[in-house]
């Protein structure tokens, strides 16, 4: 039996426990798993609210908005009718004014169907626009709205030579809901399939696959489960959940890999049980506890935004992280030492193996190890190249047409913003004070459409107008010319904030007037997340040095990593501007390029890769500090620590791509971005960084890697080489065979 004193550590220290109380452990966690289960049932989940979630202006503007009392709008509908050949003369006007009085019939028709208002042309006269609502809760009208897509089916194909199409709130949400319905379904029927069909290529018998993959969705329940509780101080965003299984079954598949490969190596080279579990402990389980801390820590860096989405991430990343560890440190030794060897049954044949070492890495390690300086510089050369059009990185707000953009619903908005600007992206003059009933109210209202027509065209008709109940907020709605985020609508917008409004409702003695909808909330968001960045990139960079600096004991290992870090974030900046800014692989993706990332992507993928990456970085240096602390040059110390961890990493790497990947295939472009990114930097991660440019750099570097300043050596020295064991060195064995 190891003495007390051997065991060193937090994740060894709870492993003994584990293993000395392995019922009470393994209960206890399961326990813990039901009890947050039925936690989420007894406490609903907090939804975020959005109305007042926005920053800046049209923030303060939204929340007026929310706070007025104004009568909630029920879901709003609207059918375009348009001359395809793009002339209205002859008969083709009369079959469109002919068209929308057999929509205005047919929408009468129907039950539920409200509000039908008479057409309205455009500008151009070329296009006619009904609008009308849905009765009943808006937030449930996606469920109505199928009987007026299919009227409006019907009349569309009795006027071929005309285009007539329905989009709106309800039609919207369906798309959406049922494009994401079946998009997550085929992801949870493939997620766990992929994850266990890698482990089992890893490991090669079935029990040990098994246990990874089922301690990692107990970890993403559990973490769900506490994220009810988590609500009342973070409200929940519906992404949230998604990003949770997508963190949580990397994360907890990867720390369990870790775990149970070193336990497995251990007894493969004659150690005992309890040493091996000892040696697991105190080796991939303090890694994988200064990992999950790291990780912890760069996702807090998202709370500095301030911002609804990103507190919300940063909760339940945090949760399924903390989870995962808790798992990985507890449950997991525990179950190692009740199964034993038998963690090995269920070979398969042709796949089990006793040795984890890589041939593929071993043989890339020689000429790297031999070359370090060349093998570093291709390496940097290789990663700036991918990393390159991160320069050019540009950003932008979610729009309806990041859903299927081919879809008829999202045809039709499109088309409807084209024609009718002032419907589908209007900008909202929310004017609050007691003259809103005034006769200046009205002189400022005519001077506003007066401007509005004097502004080259920037600001468009018409121009709707509602007050509140309280008669003290109205909404001035006007269009904006161009599309969602173009130069023209930041202009047109930049006109109305700093000239029209200031020069009408800017003038009412006691009220406020302020500029929200679509673009305003979109540039002022932009605006809260450049302020933001210095203080999360300064926060995440500065602790991660800290944890890397107190857990090796290096200002060099500590410099290396961030650095190390920071390109792998670069390189994946680069593969997404080449993917989606400049819109490669638009039809293997299925999707359309907009010429920007999603504005909130840069700064979360920063954040997740940054603590994902330190996964690989700290098992991998921890293997070699170990060889170090055993008296081997730093050449050898290199081999041995790489080439000991190729194979796990490997796996490891393979599974965070493949679950990665698969986000991939929703149709959300900012998934799509999320997934692709996320699946190029591990790879890229896995493979240039960690096996090329990490040997080379460290072997470089030379004794220096273990530099520590004079005036920080009263660091507590941390252990990394495993306990020392008496008697003779162990001979490396097969392990006894499982019936």
């Amino acid at each position: 039996m190891e003495n007390r004193e051997n065991v060193k550590g937090i994740a060894a220290r709870a492993a003994m426990w584990s293993a000395r109380h392995r019922a009470l452990a393994i209960i206890g966690w399961v326990a813990f798993v039901a009890a947050t289960v039925v936690l989420s049932g007894q406490v609903s989940t907090r939804e975020a609210n959005y109305a007042l979630a926005g920053h800046g202006e049209s923030g303060r503007a939204d929340r007026i908005v929310e706070e007025a009392g104004f009568p909630e709008r029920p879901a709003g509908e609207m059918v375009l009718i348009q001359n395809r050949a793009g002339s209205d003369r002859g008969a083709a006007g009369s079959d469109r004014v002919a068209a929308a009085g057999e929509v205005t019939r047919s929408l009468k028709t129907l039950a539920g169907v409200a509000d039908v208002q008479a057409p309205i042309e455009s500008p151009d006269g070329r296009s006619s626009l009904i609008t009308f609502s849905l009765a009943g809760d808006p937030e449930t009208a996606s469920d109505r709205v199928a009987p007026s897509l299919d009227a409006i089916a019907r009349v569309q194909s009795s006027y071929p030579d005309l285009y007539i199409a329905q989009a709106g709130d309800a039609s919207g949400d369906k798309l959406i809901g049922d494009e994401l319905e079946s998009g997550l379904t085929r992801l949870s029927m493939l997620s766990i399939p992929v994850t266990l069909g890698i482990l089992l290529i890893a490991f090669g018998a079935v029990v040990a696959a098994l246990l990874p993959v089922a301690l990692a969705i107990m970890s993403v329940v559990a973490a769900i489960g506490l994220m009810a509780a988590a609500s009342r101080f973070a409200p929940v965003v519906d992404e949230t959940t998604h990003v949770m299984l997508l963190i949580g079954l990397a994360v907890g598949v990867d720390y369990c890999l870790f775990y149970i490969r070193r336990e497995r190596d251990e007894r493969r080279k004659g150690a005992d049980p309890h040493r091996a579990l000892v040696i697991a402990a105190q080796t991939s389980g303090r890694s994988i506890w200064v990992s999950g801390l790291t990780v912890i820590v760069a996702m807090a860096g998202m709370f500095f935004t301030q911002d609804v989405t990103f507190v919300s991430f940063a909760t339940g990343t945090i949760l399924v992280v903390a989870t995962a560890v808790l798992g990985s440190l507890t449950v997991l030794p525990a179950l190692l030492s009740a199964l034993g060897d038998r963690v090995d049954s269920i070979k398969i044949p042709g796949l089990y193996r006793r040795n984890s070492e890589g041939r593929v890495w071993n043989a890339l390690l020689r000429v790297v190890l031999a070359k370090p300086l060349i093998s570093a510089v291709v390496a940097v050369a290789a990663l700036g190249a991918i990393a390159a059009p991160a320069l050019d990185l540009q950003t932008k707000g979610q729009r309806i047409q990041d859903v299927s953009p081919d879809a008829p619903v999202i045809k039709a908005f499109v088309a409807i913003g084209e024609a009718f600007p002032s419907k589908t992206t209007p900008a909202r003059v929310v004017v609050q004070g007691d003259s809103i009933k005034s006769a200046r109210f009205d002189q400022a209202l005519t001077d506003f459409k007066a401007a509005t027509a004097g502004s080259g065209g920037k600001l468009v008709e018409p121009i709707d107008v509602e007050v509140n109940p309280g008669g003290d907020v109205a909404i001035v709605s006007v269009g904006l010319t161009g599309k969602e985020e173009s130069p023209e609508v930041i202009s047109a917008l930049n006109l109305l904030r700093d000239e029209v409004v200031p020069d009408t409702f800017g003038r009412l003695s006691g009220a406020t007037a302020l500029v929200t909808g679509n673009a305003a909330g979109s540039v002022d968001y932009n605006e809260r997340l450049d302020e933001s960045l210095p203080w999360v990139f300064t926060f995440v960079l500065g602790l991660a040095f800290i944890l890397l600096l107190v857990s090796f004991r290096s200002v060099v290992v500590a410099i290396t990593g961030v650095v190390l870090n920071l390109l792998s974030v670069a390189a994946a900046y680069g593969m997404l501007v080449y993917v989606f800014q400049y819109g490669h692989f638009e039809k293997q993706l299925d999707f359309v390029a907009a010429g920007g990332i999603t504005n909130w992507m840069p700064l979360f993928l920063f954040v997740i890769l940054f603590g994902l990456s330190m996964d690989y970085h700290v098992f991998v240096v921890s293997r070699i500090r170990e060889g170090h602390d055993r008296g081997l040059p730093i050449r050898e110390a290199v081999r041995e620590g790489i080439g000991s961890t190729a194979g796990v990493i490997t796996s490891a790497a393979v599974v965070m791509v493949a679950v990665f990947a698969l986000f991939a295939s929703l149709p959300l472009i900012a998934t799509k971005e999320l997934g692709v990114g996320l699946a190029a930097a591990v790879l890229l991660d896995a493979t240039i960084i960690r096996a090329v440019l990490l040997p080379a750099v460290m072997t470089l570097l030379g004794r220096a890697n273990w530099w520590l300043p004079r005036g920080l050596r009263w660091l507590p020295e941390v252990a990394h080489e495993p306990p020392a064991q008496a008697g003779p060195k162990p001979v490396e064995r097969e392990l006894t065979p499982v019936a």
